[in-house]
């Protein structure tokens, strides 16, 4: 994603003008999705379907393009065709549309640069501000390849700094053990051939990214040697160089669900280890060893957190403040600014805040705690005590261990 002019900067935002922002590859959707919240008017192209009456008197529907600024109601973000659909009601009128009638906005990525500009309902304050250098950084790092597989199934992933993709899902049968040893091998190359195809096809590697392979038993690695012998017959570098760079861990299953294991595993935090998610997922780690010591240093739930961070314990000295990114991006205003406020104070005492996406494993795990959870610089203890007292209930599931 890029500013829509080269004179404007981060420094520069003009919020009486809004932000206007170019849609350049298919992950900006992704950072759109995040930043645009409900409140927000969005102005973008849009595609409206008109009545119009013809010369002889009879009425005729049409699409008609146009450019549309909606106050934002609700968005439906679809991972898979990179598109974001922002409805909302219009608030700039023209010949085809007026003024408090419903539209959706279709942002999608299509090879050609989109724009769209933003205006902040709540203003661009420090969580809005974080995205959008999210959003507009050039140094990100590249997506990391997966392949999660057992025999007869591989899950080929791209694994980015903000989520985690399904490129592929390839199935397919092998013959039973009571099948000759010849129709086995057979089947396993024949999956094999499939699941590199495949591979190569859903995953770009003319830029070189890391490749992890993960399975249970020798299934990993026998691929990789698959791809190898594959590369050596056919005198492919590019496949060779891939091959003999991927890295291969075990996992409990082929299924996408142990990627959570694999970004755990020494091998990949070796390779990773200065990747935003394998830090999160290190920080969810940590959270639980501290949660299942009750040492009094993790606590989470709105209310436990709020008093922790008055109190300055998630400051200097190791505090960490973890929440669901989603708190930021459909609530009124009031309840975001209460979050906001919590990012702000953890950033003034010192303390580190991690914004995690639920299409992570790392935000999956949050989400089962409230979406936010904290990890404290000295143990505090009975944070839920007048909570228990009077006998209150809170929808952050306070006192529920997930695990």
């Amino acid at each position: 994603m890029r500013l829509a002019s080269k004179k404007h900067t981060l420094e520069g935002i003009d919020e009486d003008a809004g932000v206007s922002l170019l849609i350049v590859e298919p992950e900006d959707m992704w950072h759109a999705n995040n930043m645009i919240a409900v409140g927000d008017v969005i102005h973008a192209p849009a595609l409206r379907k008109v009545t119009v009456t013809t010369a002889t008197g009879s009425s005729i529907g049409k699409s008609v393009r146009t450019n549309l600024s909606v106050k934002v109601k609700s968005t439906f973000f679809d991972p898979v065709a990179s598109e974001l659909k922002v409805s909302g009601t219009v608030v700039n009128e023209n010949d085809w549309v007026s003024v408090g009638q419903h539209h959706t906005i279709t942002l999608k990525y299509d090879k050609t640069d989109i724009k769209f500009t933003i205006w902040k309902s709540h203003g661009w304050d420090s969580v809005a501000m974080q995205t959008l250098k999210e959003a507009l950084s050039e140094d990100r790092p590249e997506a990391i390849a997966a392949v999660v597989m057992q025999e007869g199934l591989a899950n080929i992933c791209l694994i980015t700094e903000f989520r985690t993709i399904l490129k592929q899902r390839v199935e397919s049968s092998i013959p039973k053990k009571r099948s000759t040893a010849k129709e086995s091998s057979g089947g396993m190359t024949s999956f094999f051939d499939k699941t590199l195809s495949n591979l190569r096809h859903a995953v770009d590697f003319s830029i070189p990214r890391t490749l992890l392979l993960a399975s249970p038993g020798f299934v990993a690695q026998d691929f990789r040697a698959h791809m190898q012998a594959e590369a050596t017959r056919t005198g492919d570098k590019a496949l060779q160089r891939i091959a003999k760079d991927a890295v291969v861990v075990h996992s409990s299953t082929g299924y996408i669900h142990s990627l959570n294991e694999v970004l755990k595993s020494p091998e990949v935090k070796k390779t990773m280890h200065d990747t935003k998610f394998t830090t999160e997922t290190n920080l969810m780690d940590q959270f639980y060893d501290r949660l299942r010591k009750d040492d009094g240093r993790a606590w989470y739930g709105t209310k436990p957190v709020e008093k922790a961070v008055a109190e300055g314990a998630a400051g200097r000295g190791g505090g960490v403040l973890l929440v669901n990114n989603a708190f930021f991006r459909s609530m009124d205003v009031a309840t975001r600014k209460k979050y906001v406020g919590l990012v702000d104070k953890v950033k003034e005492d010192g303390g580190e805040v991690r914004l995690l996406s639920s299409d992570h494993e790392s935000g999956k795990r949050l989400e089962a705690l409230g979406g936010i959870a904290a990890i404290l610089t000295y143990p505090i203890f009975d944070l839920d005590e007048d909570d228990e007292e009077e006998g209150a209930v809170d929808d952050s599931a306070e006192g529920t261990m997930v695990i």
